[in-house]
């Protein structure tokens, strides 16, 4: 039970908080978090982290190939994917940019043909420019818009770029990149309503002593109809496997190869022959073997040794009979055997 306060201790404590000497405790302030009705949150934070798992991977392959035609070390890092409105991240791109806008299909209807948008920072455009052309990349940026040279040779750069963007979503599920055209001026580009909702993907590039970033651009709308796709292939699978289960389908696939038909062949003995005889042989003669024909002969299964046997007959056709099984397929035979017994049981 709490202790009972006198009307003295009362009366002291309120002379106290009257006179500001005692200290209230005020209510911790909650912190909210502003969401915007507009346009709200369309992805969770796992399905965004399944879409870092792809971009790792190619970051990995971009930096393979800008190492090998800058002729320098490059580094590739992908940051964190988060969802914006298209206009807020076309007000924040420069007015010299280099924009690739890649094309996005599927033969298979997996999802509807969309457009993707590569930024290459001018900055990081004429690097490449420099290094291409046999410089150090190490020179002043010119602050002007790109030559027709230039956008020329950005233009196989992007090429190659969307060739890699290929290749690595192929391995998630199947859609086709092409690089459609490429733009320097992104004001002038409006391939999605503003208050449309895109995931930005930054990605860092550390190339001779500098850093830069290229951002790409995803349209929810192609991300809604495979994220699901993104999540079964990065995201890790926590779900306990029934042992039980586990050992059916083992079986199953054991019977299901037990099935499957196999040569076997009964070989009597081996021997080599030189050639000048072998074309030598004519009808009734006799060659000698290097056993007697009661010896045991060799089973083979699939060009394999896996018993001995005997020669003999059965209602007037040749016949074998197993006498043993050789020693480095017993464990093999045993395991079959018993898989055949556990799917006969089940």
């Amino acid at each position: 039970m709490p202790e009972k306060l006198s009307q003295s201790q009362i009366d002291a404590l309120l002379n106290k908080m009257a006179s500001g000497a005692a200290e209230v405790q005020k209510k911790p302030t909650q912190k909210l978090k502003d969401y915007d009705f507009r346009a709200p949150r369309k992805f969770t934070k796992e399905q965004l982290k399944a879409l870092d798992g792809l971009h790792e991977t190619l970051a990995r392959v971009l930096a393979s190939y800008f190492s090998s035609i800058l002729r320098t070390p490059c580094e590739i890092e992908a940051l964190s994917a988060e969802e914006q409105r298209y206009h807020e991240y076309s007000n924040s791109l420069p007015d010299n940019t280099m924009l690739g806008l890649m094309s996005v299909s599927s033969q298979s209807g997996e999802c509807d043909e969309n457009t993707m948008l590569l930024d290459l920072t001018s900055t990081f455009s004429f690097q490449l420019i420099d290094r291409l052309l046999g410089g150090n990349g190490k020179g002043a940026i010119p602050d002007r818009s790109f030559t027709d040279i230039e956008i020329a040779v950005l233009s196989n750069v992007l090429e190659n770029i969307t060739v890699r963007f290929d290749d690595v979503w192929k391995n998630t599920f199947n859609i086709d990149f092409a690089l459609e055209t490429i733009e320097s001026n992104p004001r002038l580009l409006q391939l999605f309503a503003p208050e449309d909702i895109v995931v930005i993907t930054m990605m860092n590039i550390k190339m001779v002593g500098t850093t830069n970033t290229v951002s790409i651009c995803i349209p929810a709308e192609f991300l809604e109809q495979t994220v699901d796709q993104f999540s079964r292939r990065f995201t890790k699978n926590k779900k306990q496997h029934d042992p039980e289960q586990e050992k059916m389908k083992k079986q199953l696939i054991l019977e299901n190869v037990c099935e499957s038909e196999l040569e076997m062949k009964a070989v009597f003995d081996e021997f080599s022959m030189p050639l000048r005889d072998i074309l030598g042989l004519q009808p009734m003669d006799v060659i000698p073997l290097h056993k007697p024909v009661n010896s045991d002969i060799s089973i083979r299964i699939d060009d394999q040794p896996w018993f001995t046997a005997k020669l003999g007959e059965t209602r007037k056709r040749k016949a074998i009979k197993l006498n043993s099984i050789l020693n480095n397929i017993v464990e093999q035979t045993e395991m079959v055997t018993s898989g055949q017994q556990s799917a006969g049981n089940a």
